[in-house]
């Protein structure tokens, strides 16, 4: 979902509920130190967003938070974890847009993201950019889409770091929105996706744009255009890919926490509440912006209401493309 459609989801009533006082049932909390699970493998973005928030996070609640990467079947093994904790406040979850994709995806989910989960907050939003093998001749958007269009269905393929995952419905979207048929290839991750797209194995990705930067200015991968609505400043000199000849395309990972469902709501507001002040500190933003991120800060049920219309926004790109898990 666009950064711009996020913004409707969270409305300048949260500046005032994230830093209103929280009631006195959890006054006592925490008391000891508080676990996030990031339910994918260390150095992705997940797990990139939990590392720069967790310290300064720590700090606003008085208490460590402790980061438990608890990956597997597509984020699905961490969050079942997560679901099935006691609802204390004190094991929660950082996830991106599989907590809203996989329920589309998976015939038996572990768990029932409306029903087993509770948001605590979002986090941040991220662009993804289009990268292509330097040995493919295309230097523009426009020039990828008249190559493409040139060969045989699903002569060009793209990695991704996995069925359904961001890489992957970044790439499914830009196939929808251009008419296009672009043969998928899942990684087990999105390093190795990356790594094939540099040697020429699969002719693009989608990779997340912290990840991609290193590659794109070590020369070892073409950008060829970013997916959010605006230039980034870490690319300033390529084009967003709506600029480049698709203005329906926009697309931007987002990250939130979620609590168990019954965790008391004193205690979601407190987490929530110490959460955006992290967020809102001038040394978090900084780092987010170098590495590619948007601080994102809303309320629990502003951010209940964004999740709940993902799920059916993915549904549909989900049935449309007939995607079916690995």
């Amino acid at each position: 979902m666009a950064t711009s459609v996020f913004r409707r989801f969270i409305s300048a009533a949260s500046l005032a509920a994230c830093t209103a006082a929280a009631p006195a049932l959890a006054q006592d909390f925490p008391q000891r130190a508080i676990t996030l699970v990031a339910p994918f493998a260390p150095g992705g973005s997940v797990d990139i967003t939990a590392r720069l928030i967790a310290d300064a996070w720590a700090k606003q609640l008085g208490q460590s938070v402790v980061i438990e990467n608890r990956a597997g079947a597509s984020g699905n093994i961490g969050m079942a974890a997560v679901a099935r904790a006691r609802p204390d406040g004190y094991t929660l979850s950082i996830n991106t847009m599989s907590l809203a994709i996989n329920p589309s995806l998976f015939k038996d989910m572990p768990f029932d993201t409306r029903k087993d989960l509770r948001s605590v907050g979002t986090v941040a939003t991220s662009q993804h950019v289009l990268t292509v093998t330097n040995s493919l001749p295309v230097n523009s958007v426009a020039e990828l889409l008249a190559y493409v269009r040139a060969r045989p269905a699903n002569a060009v393929s793209f990695g991704s770091a996995g069925t359904g995952s961001t890489f992957h419905m970044a790439a499914e979207l830009f196939k929808s929105v251009s008419q296009t048929q672009i043969l998928h290839v899942p990684y087990k991750g999105g390093g190795p996706a990356m790594l094939d797209t540099i040697s020429g194995q699969v002719q693009m990705s989608f990779p997340v744009l912290s990840a991609a930067k290193p590659q794109v200015d070590g020369g070892k991968l073409k950008p060829l255009g970013v997916t959010g609505k605006t230039r980034s400043p870490l690319l300033p000199d390529v084009p967003t890919i709506a600029e480049s000849g698709l203005p329906d395309y926009e697309f931007n990972t987002w990250f939130v926490i979620s609590a168990p469902a019954g965790t008391p709501q004193a205690v979601v507001d407190l987490l929530n509440a110490s959460l955006g002040e992290a967020l809102r500190s001038p040394e978090i933003a900084e780092r987010m912006r170098k590495e590619g991120f948007e601080a994102l800060i809303s309320t629990p049920e502003e951010t209940d209401r964004m999740v709940a219309a993902e799920m059916t926004r993915w549904a549909d790109v989900i049935q449309a493309a007939g995607i079916t898990p690995n």
